[in-house]
């Protein structure tokens, strides 16, 4: 540990990247400016904390959520006054929805330099409106004493409000006052200061909020004999725990678990016996949706991808509980829901006691289930494992095969999620799905994917070409990118999503407004970063490059895909996969 005495603004600002080193962090993403230059400095300067440089704000917004997703706590977030921290917003919202813990310090002009034609300087109070879990503007910079232990209890508290009661963005916003540059200050190089006495009570970690189970219909759950499990989107610190927590539930209710692509349940299929993985392909049968249809739901996190889950849950109305922790209202359907305010390993170790050892008898609903699942498993893998042409969506059922165990697999937003929902395969490798799905977005898909691989193990990306195209800024990383980064993209030329949906029909400029192709040669563009790039004409090629890895550097795997022949191919083929039901 060393605070910097060369100068006030530098004591201050050393003392809070100490306080946030002490508490945990371990990388600052960092943007170019004067006026944010002490904070800079002292972020640069410390030892122990991996500091990396950005040129793009909205691009070092998502690097630092996707740094912030791999580590499961709070990334600093650091960049000069003016437009610049507008240009965080994107990632702001995101990591709002999807509850990831970023801490961003907007440098500003003192008071005095506000609301007088100074340069680059913008009202910067409260900048990211109700996104934050919490806002404050700091002191200007001191060597009181009183104010430097003010500095310390504020950033503890930042960093709690970072974490709990529910992850998310913390915006402090700091007016700094020159000499913004490493000018010494004589008489403030003369100053005692006790480090050790300073941070001896600092907490190595906030304590989490006291947890208490609510009064459970556990009797009512026993005696439904049509309940399912609904297993969301899910982005676990601990997917293992996550799975067995949902696996003890449903042994003990006899229930399936019907479980998102992109939640990591398919990936520990040898835990859940009780797996669903084609419920979407399912209930396009008219008779399996009514013959399935639930009295009761026990819904886990957010609500799933597939649109036909939810229009078969809206119309059947069941009984349906929430477990999640967060406290949000996450019923987009405002059916007949109650929020269980715990996470499901919570709700698993309350009901620990009273599980008991054996399975629950299953019920002939069950076996329903797994005799719908294992057909349509089966006639969706034939068919895919037969079809040589480039489809899309035989990407992510390549991926889903292919990838070494516990590949971290960050998935964009669009088609790529839904493909994943259709086609991935259970399996026990372990892959580690990962995605933007708090606001939908496309934004920062490459940067978030790079924060994920940075200094991680190789890791795996699944994009369309508009998505990528809308991040390339993302490849001026590279020279600070540490690890290795496959991106494995599906280039339709436009936007395929747009194909599956009613305007597609309609007598519009469909192409020049909606599917909007940019006509990109990518092996140019990769040139152009000097990222590796490889054309994929052959199924058989693809999974040769997919296992193993490289251990370092991007590399682009481009798919040229025809976007109606792909859309045409999900028409003719989704609603068929579900097997005949028996008289």
């Amino acid at each position: 540990m060393a605070i910097d005495f060369t100068n006030t603004n530098l004591v201050w600002t050393s003392i809070l990247v100490e306080t946030l080193f002490r508490l945990g962090l371990k990388t600052a993403v960092i943007c170019p400016g004067s006026r944010s230059a002490p904070l800079a400095i002292a972020f640069a300067n410390h030892l122990d904390i991996d500091a990396i440089p950005v040129l793009d704000e909205r691009s070092a917004a998502f690097f630092a959520l996707g740094v912030a997703r791999q580590q499961h706590q709070p990334v600093a977030l650091i960049c000069t006054s003016g437009t610049a921290g507008a240009n965080f917003y994107p990632a702001v919202i995101e990591a709002y929805e999807s509850r990831v813990p970023l801490l961003i310090f907007t440098a500003d002009r003192p008071p005095e330099l506000r609301d007088c034609n100074a340069g680059q300087a913008i009202d910067q109070q409260k900048l990211y409106g109700s996104f934050p879990n919490w806002y404050t503007e700091l002191a200007i910079a001191s060597v009181e004493p009183d104010l430097l232990a003010y500095l310390r209890q504020t950033i503890i508290h930042a960093w709690d409000r970072a974490l709990f009661p529910v992850a998310g963005v913390v915006h402090l916003n700091v007016p700094l006052r020159e000499p913004l540059a490493p000018v010494p200050e004589p008489h403030v190089q003369a100053l005692a200061f006790n480090a050790t006495d300073f941070f001896s009570a600092l907490p190595s970690m906030p304590s989490p909020l006291s947890f208490s189970i609510p009064l459970l219909p556990i009797a009512d759950w026993q005696a439904s004999t049509h309940g399912i499990i609904i297993a969301g989107l899910a982005q676990p610190a601990a997917p293992e725990a996550y799975c067995r927590a949902i696996a003890a539930l449903s042994s003990y209710l006899g229930y399936p678990v019907l479980a998102e692509g992109l939640s990591p349940l398919r990936n520990y299929a040898d835990l859940i016996p009780n797996l669903i993985s084609t419920y979407d392909l399912i209930l396009r049968n008219a008779a399996w949706s009514e013959k399935l249809a639930p009295e009761i739901v026990l819904r886990i996190g957010d609500m799933p991808t597939s649109k036909q889950l939810r229009t078969w849950v809206s119309a059947t109305q069941p009984r349906q509980w929430v477990i999640d922790s967060s406290g949000r209202n996450l019923d987009p359907l405002h059916g007949k829901t109650i929020h269980l305010h715990c996470s499901v390993e919570q709700l698993a170790a309350a009901l620990a006691p009273s599980m008991q050892s054996t399975a629950q008898n299953l019920s002939p609903y069950w076996h329903l289930w797994q005799a719908a699942e294992i057909e349509t498993r089966q006639n969706c893998d034939r068919t895919l494992s037969r079809t040589t042409d480039l489809f899309e969506g035989k990407a992510a059922w390549m991926l889903s095969r292919c990838l070494p165990p516990g590949t971290p697999l960050f998935i964009s937003s669009s088609t790529p999620v839904r493909d994943v929902d259709f086609f991935w395969v259970p399996s026990n490798s372990r892959i580690q799905p990962l995605f933007n799905r708090g606001a939908n977005g496309i934004d920062g898909s490459l940067s978030t994917a790079l924060g994920i691989a940075h200094d991680n193990q190789s890791s795996v990306m699944l994009t369309g070409d508009l998505a990528l195209l809308h991040d390339t800024n993302g490849f001026l990383l590279r020279q600070h990118f540490e690890g290795h980064l496959t991106i494995v993209l599906i280039n339709n030329n436009g936007g395929g999503i747009f194909e599956m949906l009613a305007i597609a029909q309609y007598d519009l400029p469909f192409e020049k407004f909606f599917a909007l192709p940019q006509s990109v040669d990518f092996a140019q563009l990769c040139k152009t970063y000097s990222v590796e790039h490889e054309r994929i004409t052959a199924w058989d090629q693809l999974a040769d490059r997919l296992n193993p890895l490289p251990k370092s550097g991007i590399r682009v795997l481009e798919l040229c895909t025809d976007r109606k022949a792909d859309a045409q191919w999900r028409q003719q083929h989704l609603g068929t996969f579900a097997a005949k039901m028996n008289d």
